[in-house]
This record gives C-alpha cells, sequence and structure tokens, in this order.
C-alpha cells in the first residue's frame, strides 16, 4: 500500500533534496534521505527506496567523473563492504525500528562533529585500514543505507585532494550500492510499493543531479559542507528523540 499523498509530497522534495547535496559534493544523500524519510515511512520501505536511488546516482556522476577516480584506492573499502552488507541487512531485518533508529541517530551525530572539529589528529598511511572502515561502511549501508560516513572519514584522514575525493567515491558507492541493492532484493525488500516509490522518486533525482552538478561549479563547498554537518547532527538528535515514539 502507498502512503498518502501528502507524504509522497514530502518523499518528493526529500529525495530531491538528497540528490542535489550528493551531486554538490559527491556524498551525504543517504544521511539526508534516511532520517527524514525514517520519521514518516517504515525503515523498511526507506532502505531500500533509498539503496536504488542512491545507486542511481553514484552511476550518473561516476560517468560524468570516472576520470578523476582512483579505482586502485576503492578495491579494498569495496571487499570488506561486501563482506559488512550481509550483518547489516540481517540487522535490518532482525533488529526493532527503536534501536536502528537510534543508532542512525547517534551515527549522524558523531559524523557530524567529527568533520565540524575538522580533526587532523591522524594520518592514515597504510591502505589496510581501508578493510576496517570498508567492513564498517558494509555493515551500515546494509543496514541504514549509511555506508558513506566511514567512506568519507577514511578519505578525509588519507587527505585526498577534492577531485580524488569525490570521484573515487563514486567508484566505492557504485558497486557498494550495487550489492546493497541485490541484498535487498534477495532478502524479500523489493516490495511492490518500493518499486512503485521509486518510479514517483526518479524524476525528481534526475533534477537534483542536474542542478547539483551546477551549484558544483559555483557555490562555496566548504561553507555549504559545514552547513550539512549541522545539519546532520540536528537530524540525528531529531531521530533519537522521536526513535521511542
Amino acid at each position: 500500500m502507498l502512503p498518502s499523498p501528502e507524504i509522497i509530497i514530502l518523499m518528493l522534495l526529500i529525495f530531491f533534496s538528497s540528490a542535489f547535496i550528493r551531486s554538490t559534493f559527491g556524498f551525504g544523500d543517504a544521511v539526508i534521505a534516511m532520517p527524514l524519510l525514517s520519521l514518516i515511512i517504515s525503515l523498511k520501505i526507506a532502505t531500500p527506496l533509498v539503496a536504488l536511488t542512491a545507486t542511481t546516482l553514484a552511476a550518473f556522476i561516476l560517468a560524468e567523473s570516472w576520470r578523476q577516480a582512483d579505482f586502485k584506492a576503492a578495491w579494498r573499502l569495496i571487499l570488506s563492504a561486501l563482506i559488512g552488507t550481509p550483518l547489516g541487512i540481517w540487522i535490518l531485518r532482525a533488529a526493532p525500528e527503536t534501536i536502528v533508529k537510534s543508532i542512525l541517530g547517534v551515527v549522524l551525530i558523531a559524523y557530524g562533529l567529527y568533520n565540524l572539529l575538522n580533526s587532523k589528529l591522524l594520518n592514515l598511511k597504510s591502505d589496510r585500514w581501508a578493510y576496517l572502515f570498508g567492513f564498517i561502511a558494509g555493515v551500515l549501508g546494509g543496514a541504514y543505507n549509511t555506508n558513506g560516513p566511514p567512506v568519507v572519514i577514511y578519505g578525509t584522514l588519507r587527505h585526498w585532494p577534492p577531485e580524488k575525493f569525490r570521484a573515487t567515491l563514486q567508484g566505492f558507492f557504485l558497486p557498494a550500492g550495487g550489492f546493497i541493492v541485490v541484498g535487498h532484493a534477495v532478502g524479500g525488500l523489493w516490495t511492490a510499493p518500493v518499486l512503485k516509490l521509486y518510479a514517483f522518486m526518479f524524476p525528481m533525482v534526475l533534477l537534483g543531479i542536474f542542478l547539483g552538478g551546477k551549484a558544483n561549479r559555483r557555490f562555496s563547498a566548504a561553507r555549504f559542507t559545514r552547513v550539512l554537518y549541522w545539519i546532520l547532527i540536528v537530524l540525528g538528535a531529531m531521530l533519537i528523540f522521536f526513535s521511542g515514539r
């Protein structure tokens, strides 16, 4: 059964905003969409729906910027994420939504605070750390569609330049997201409402990609990103607050 027309309109706005952010910065769509969607629809609908749109976004952005991607740096993240994703999908199916929402809220707050503090205490010189960050990304991706934060933090600690950062993230997100999408299908999460809602959201996702690409060339990314991190902290607090209600 599809949500009410009012909920669908809200979803259209959410998916447009998340696609715009992803197209502008290369990440951030799921951590924006998931907490907002979880406040108005079930996670068992929101999670596979966001996975489908996130994989679509990765494909479009990577097609544009694949020459800047470092696929050699991405494969370790991808391999370990594939191992962690089934565990995340099991958590989604087995864990109560209250726990899932609370954990997601903590992840968002920690992610936002980390970036606002702009910590430079660590400088990961070895690619071996990618296995740990990739595994955590796989678990979070399978359960909450938030595989981005661990990979973004890893790229920051590796001090990737901006062009390599944005493009390499898509080199990770596309195969990792594809694996998550397949896992959701096998796990029975591809229901008729999910596929119908994806068809409804698709035009807004394309519009967000188009306008986000223009914004990427015009806006100050540093200032906009700082605002984004504050938004993530607020959304995380909202999730924790509303998780028990």
